[in-house]
């Protein structure tokens, strides 16, 4: 069963563009038409465009955080424990470059890395609807934007169905003319705020490495 419900909830973001369609129907409106058969108005993406506040927490990298995973494609890393964290890194192929499991739980991790420079926004969108390809009810549960170790990036968490599967994803997205990078911890939605202290103290391992 752990098994099932990690590949369900993975299916929605390992693919950093999935296929996405616009059309017009007959009385003009424009449609996105998703390749589960759904569609929905474009317009309605405009609740999703409500401005961003930004968090004035200055966020660093935890103690616990002693064992640094380093990109091969863009310059960070991301420091997280040992004892808590298992990794596993992807072929070199893949949109996701590792894979994370909290040892013996329910709560699961991806980076996924890019080496293009998408603005902030847009990246949101993007992970917005390749999710929504997957999951229709996918919405933003909660944004922020933070400045962890001295980066700027976007907190999102997003809440969605899969297979009946109710799960969250909780995660920051970066961008720089160095590249994109996708930081995500997921687990089913009940479990989230059990786990929330954990996922904080692995995305707040984000540094940027300049040797």
């Amino acid at each position: 069963m752990k098994k099932l419900i990690v590949c369900l909830i993975c299916s929605v973001a390992v693919t950093f563009a999935m296929a996405q369609q616009k059309a017009v129907t007959e009385t003009g409106d424009e449609v996105i038409l998703y390749d589960d058969g759904t569609w929905k108005y474009v317009n309605e993406e405009d609740s999703e465009a409500e401005e961003i506040p930004t968090n004035s927490t200055e966020f660093t990298k935890g103690k616990k955080g002693t064992f640094l995973l380093k990109s091969t494609k863009v310059n960070l890393g991301f420091y997280l424990n040992p004892k808590e964290w298992g990794f596993e890194k992807a072929a070199a192929e893949e949109a996701v470059e590792y894979s994370l499991q909290l040892k013996g739980e329910d709560l699961y991790g991806m980076i996924i890395t890019e080496k293009i420079e998408v603005p902030l926004e847009t990246l949101k969108r993007v992970a917005l609807e390749n999710g929504r390809a997957v999951s229709p009810d996918l919405k933003i549960a909660h944004q922020e934007y933070r400045v962890v170790n001295g980066i700027k990036v976007l907190l999102m968490q997003m809440n969605g169905t899969i297979e009946g599967v109710k799960f969250s994803y909780y995660g920051y997205y970066y961008s720089s003319e160095n590249g994109t990078v996708q930081f995500v911890t997921y687990t089913a939605q009940n479990l989230l705020d059990e786990y929330r202290a954990t996922c904080e103290e692995l995305l707040n391992g984000l540094v940027e490495i300049t040797d």
